[in-house]
């Protein structure tokens, strides 16, 4: 069994991916908070000199061809997206490859699942990261 296979439900597996990105972020001397309760669209806020992002925070461990599928709504129940007023930028982790991808809010609105490609990586897994600028996003389905 997968380590993340060991969460009984998706709220703990986002719970923990969570925290993930917050101690990433801190790694790299941003400051990161949580906002109290679940009442607003983004997950963690992220602080970098007088810049504010608000960062909805996603996770896929379901492979597709050579990428990963990656839902990017509020949730599977909502009919609304989100929206530039609510979120600045997503982080999506790729749980099986230990990949995250910053993504600009503005480049993905309007698209509700994406594929991520995994490129030949130029690193091991643990070193591998990619950016908005170098992540690859095309539509997919899973």
């Amino acid at each position: 069994m997968k380590f993340w296979q060991r969460f009984t439900n998706f709220k703990q597996r986002g719970e923990w991916v969570e925290l993930k990105f917050m101690a990433e972020a801190a790694q790299r001397r941003f400051a990161a908070s949580k906002p109290w309760g679940d009442t607003r669209a983004y997950d963690v806020g992220i602080e970098h000199v007088e810049n504010f992002l608000r960062v909805q925070v996603k996770s896929t461990t379901c492979r597709v061809g050579a990428g990963y599928r990656c839902m990017f709504m509020p949730n599977h129940l909502k009919k609304m997206d989100y929206s530039l007023k609510q979120i600045d930028l997503f982080a999506a982790y790729v749980i099986p490859e230990d990949v995250w991808y910053l993504i600009p809010a503005a480049r993905l609105l309007g698209k509700r699942r994406l594929t991520m490609a995994m490129l030949c990586p130029v690193a091991p897994p643990k070193k591998r990261s990619a950016t908005a600028t170098n992540a690859i996003a095309k539509p997919g389905t899973c």
